[in-house]
């Protein structure tokens, strides 16, 4: 690996995180990075962006994914939807580690002016799940088929300050936030024939402001920032934006987008610094001599969790952690979740085991060939579905000659003769025979994760530590 200052910032950061006798002083930390001043409101600094860094990305998300006249592809105008056709391929850029196991039908709604009203249709028993992310990423609700049955059903998605009434038969939703994420999704097979049913279900899927309710409605077509960045990944945008800009966009965003109560004492720190909700951040107040290492030290802060945060779990090599979509006030498991898996759902509905090195602690290289093996009747234990997906270095797909981004139950997988399962996973195919169970590597360095839809709640079960993962073993 070539070092860099910002691997040698990551591998300092971590030995001190990792030995609770070397803990460090903050001008012992402030010596290390080379600050000899200031350490404390570096620190803090720190603190804040991370603490944003949801709010932000949310943000740059939202306007990659509005930026158009019209719904095309991934994208669709404010308070339309986007409706998935068929699964995400090797170009798709939007989201780091997207779904290849469902269709997405997706929305954002500003609630500034009026609540939206959204009109989900009779699902027919099949799995689906609705959540609603506000700006923070908290999933304050998500009707589905595990939290609110399969019928016809219609909610009103509230702002933070609306007080009114709603017609009969529609349930409230509030939000703490103006924005919100309506992050559909449906589950498909993928054959011509379960796409067109699902097809049909997206198209019942209604979305419309509380004024229209009732009413024949024409969504207006959605106004395009030429400025806006199309083709860098939205991660990239954010992760490149200097401390000052991104602190300025984010005392913006939390005008309209106001924190929690619970965040109140961190708040009041970050003043000091000239973050204050409800006004334009003081740049006057943020020491420029150190402004330009805010973001490379935040970012590696956040990475550095898959390490160290004792909420992350190690099964064989994958880490996953069952505190998402509700964070509280911990806000480094928070923007790590943002980091590599923005958009991801409450534990009960799924988990995401992520997996960087093989069962014995080697980083994934192509150039081997690596077997995932699940002994008879220890397959993923869920009531929706599982899948293995396989992501590059920065967690987006691989192209491959099946066009094969993850494997799962659909594939149908073959087992041997002694009832076990086992996965392929490798550059080139394993023939024929077992290209059913082959899941396409890089040639280079990989992730993989698996994904757990309404895993079990009770044994045997991942939530409760019951059912452990099967290490991804090299041949």
């Amino acid at each position: 690996m070539k070092v860099t200052r910002r691997t040698a910032t990551l591998g300092g950061l971590s030995l001190f995180a990792s030995t609770a006798a070397a803990t460090p002083t903050l001008a012992e930390l402030g010596s290390f990075l080379g600050i000899r001043e200031g350490i404390e409101d570096f620190w803090l600094a720190t603190d804040a962006y991370i603490y944003g860094y949801p709010l932000v990305t949310m943000d740059m998300t939202r306007r990659v994914m509005t930026n158009v006249a019209a719904p095309e592809g991934t994208r669709a105008p404010m308070g339309q939807f986007v409706k998935a056709r068929s699964y995400p391929d090797a170009s798709f850029r939007d989201v780091t580690a997207p779904n290849a196991d469902t269709l997405y039908t997706a929305a954002w709604v500003d609630l500034d002016k009026e609540p939206w009203i959204l009109g989900i249709p009779d699902m027919k028993d099949r799995y689906f799940l609705f959540p609603m992310l506000d700006g923070w990423t908290t999933v304050f609700q998500v009707p589905g088929k595990r939290t609110t049955g399969t019928k016809a059903q219609t909610y009103a998605i509230t702002g933070p300050g609306w007080k009114g009434t709603l017609p009969a038969g529609v349930k409230e939703y509030k939000s703490a936030t103006n924005i919100v994420w309506i992050l559909g999704r449906i589950y498909c097979t993928g054959t011509p024939e379960d796409y067109k049913a699902v097809h049909a279900l997206q198209d019942q899927c209604t979305l419309v402001p509380l004024s229209a309710y009732g009413k024949p409605y024409t969504p207006p077509a959605g106004s395009v920032d030429a400025a806006q960045d199309m083709k860098t990944a939205v991660r990239d945008q954010v992760n490149k934006m200097s401390a000052v800009e991104y602190f300025t966009r984010l005392c913006q965003l939390m005008k309209d987008n106001p924190p929690v109560a619970a965040d109140a004492p961190a708040l009041k720190k970050f003043e000091k610094i000239g973050i204050v909700p409800g006004k334009d951040f003081d740049a006057s107040k943020l020491n420029a001599d150190f402004a330009r290492r805010i973001p490379e030290v935040s970012q590696d802060r956040i990475m550095l969790q898959f390490k160290i945060n004792p909420a992350v779990k190690n099964d064989n090599g994958f880490a996953f952690t069952t505190k998402t979509g509700i964070y509280g006030t911990d806000y480094l498991m928070r923007a790590l979740i943002t980091a590599i898996g923005l958009g991801a759902n409450r534990p009960q509905d799924a988990v995401y085991p992520t997996s960087q090195k093989d069962g014995e602690g080697h980083a994934y290289d192509g150039a081997y060939k690596y077997v995932m093996r699940f002994p008879k009747g220890q397959l993923p234990p869920v009531s929706g579905f599982w899948s293995l997906t396989m992501y590059d270095a920065d967690y987006f797909f691989v192209a491959n000659p099946l066009n094969r981004y993850s494997i799962s139950p659909r594939q149908s997988l073959k087992t041997n003769p002694d009832g076990s399962t086992e996965l392929y996973i490798q550059n080139e195919s394993p023939g024929k025979d077992k290209e059913s169970n082959w899941l396409p590597a890089p040639k280079g360095k990989f992730i993989l994760m698996l994904r757990l839809y309404w895993p079990n709640e009770k044994n045997p079960s991942i939530i409760n530590g019951s059912w452990k993962i099967p290490p991804v073993k090299k041949v």
